[in-house]
């Protein structure tokens, strides 16, 4: 099964001073409440709890009971011996494996994610963890607080995405000298603001669905009636398709519009492509401007079925070798002239009657399709992205299931993988 991405930010740093990441007592202390009655067994249940009490969000940062601490260091020793011994965390999931490639290196991680319920947030993956929203007011105070050298942006669905963007033009990230490791800031906006992102495209050439961007329900209404019904509207910086769907007249276009500026400042009514195939590769390049793609899939439902909801079959069946020649050439083209470094993801509307296509987006971070494509090829995007953020080469990494082989290959399927 193939769950949402987490919404998390990974920062590292080289030398930090674990004793003095909280507070002089460096470690956690369980707070104890009083119990109210003489009982035994209620007086070990009401030692597990804590006073429940108004949360003053500058007061997580110097106390420790707000965060998830790291392992003492022998058990943090005893835990990269290992990992050296088995090549791998002996944790391996798509998401924790990004931590095990800076551990790697020796770099010191710290970890943003609200959800106490992944592998990711599991003691002794990430040496930090941070309980707390992913959202710039508390991602600048963990960053006034570390002092991390490096950000990884990518790794945290749209959530961080979105995140990076507003720190980047708020100038937070240059007021704390911290790196933005692996795709620049430039190129997330140039994939997510709609506008830009058809700009881009133009310039090299490749086929985007004709639309408009707008900020207003005005503007939304002429440039539907300009483009002729049925539109398709999308939200721009939205995670899964959020405020996006199908209207067939201004009556369905006042609702949808409505819905999608309650998500996002921007959206773009472009021209119905409704019973077109929709077909994803996976492209992975490094700062040198190598690139392959790992895997392609495609949906067994037409355009307007989200890729989330719908059934995906890796790699794709449909396709004739130079149909599927023709579209993995355009999408190394894409990601090269945008500056995509790690791993990305290109969606196409591809009509199989007269071979014609348009590009859908570009999604400048790890998703849901490609923690699919990872599984399917046996191929650790994860893994390698983090290490091509780091600045590694696709030449200069081995194969982590043979040990022998380069990353710098495209997996070839001799089966079939659905989701």
């Amino acid at each position: 099964m193939i769950g949402e991405l987490s919404e998390d930010l990974i920062m590292t740093g080289d030398e930090i001073d674990v004793e003095n990441l909280f507070s002089d007592d460096g470690g956690e202390e369980e707070t104890q409440v009083t119990p109210p009655a003489p009982k035994e067994k209620e007086d070990k249940e009401n030692e597990k709890t804590t006073e429940e009490e108004e949360i003053n969000p500058d007061d997580l940062f110097d106390n420790p009971e707000s965060v998830g601490s790291g392992k003492d260091n022998q058990e943090e020793e005893e835990d990269t011996q290992s990992e050296k011994d088995k090549g791998t965390s002996p944790k391996t999931n798509f998401y924790s494996s990004i931590a095990s490639a800076l551990k790697e290196e020796g770099i010191y991680t710290v970890l943003i994610n609200p959800n106490i319920a992944t592998v990711q947030t599991s003691e002794g993956v990430a040496d930090q963890i941070y309980f707390l929203p992913v959202t710039p007011y508390f991602v600048e105070k963990v960053i006034e607080k570390e002092r991390p050298d490096g950000v990884m942006l990518a790794f945290g669905g749209q959530t961080a995405l979105n995140c990076g963007v507003a720190l980047y033009k708020d100038g937070i990230f240059e007021k704390y000298g911290v790196k933005v490791l692996g795709t620049p800031v430039q190129a997330i906006i140039d994939t997510e603001d709609r506008e830009i992102f058809v700009h881009k495209l133009n310039e090299i050439d490749v086929k985007t669905i004709k639309s408009e961007a707008v900020e207003n329900a005005i503007d939304a209404r002429r440039a539907a009636a300009e483009l002729g019904y049925p539109v398709i509207v999308r939200a721009a910086y939205a995670l899964g398709g959020l405020g996006s769907g199908f209207c067939d007249n201004e009556e369905e276009l006042d609702v949808l519009v409505e819905k999608a500026f309650s998500f996002s400042p921007q959206v773009l009514v472009e021209k119905s492509l409704r019973g077109w195939k929709e077909v994803e590769y996976e492209v992975v390049r490094d700062r040198f401007d190598n690139c392959i793609t790992v895997c392609n899939m495609e949906n067994f439902d037409p355009l307007g079925i989200h890729t989330g909801e719908s059934i995906v079959i890796a790699p794709s069946q449909t396709l004739s070798n130079s149909d599927y020649h023709k579209l993995r050439e355009l999408a190394i083209r894409i990601i090269r002239h945008i500056g995509i470094v790690g791993e990305c993801n290109v969606q196409y509307a591809y009509d199989p009657e007269s071979e014609d296509y348009r590009v859908i987006e570009v999604n400048a971070r790890l998703s849901r399709s490609s923690a699919l494509a990872s599984k399917a090829t046996g191929y650790p995007l994860a893994f390698v992205a983090a290490k091509l953020g780091l600045g590694y080469g696709l030449f200069d990494l081995k194969n982590s299931v043979t040990k022998t082989t380069s990353a710098f290959f495209e997996p070839a399927l001799d089966y079939v993988v659905c989701k």
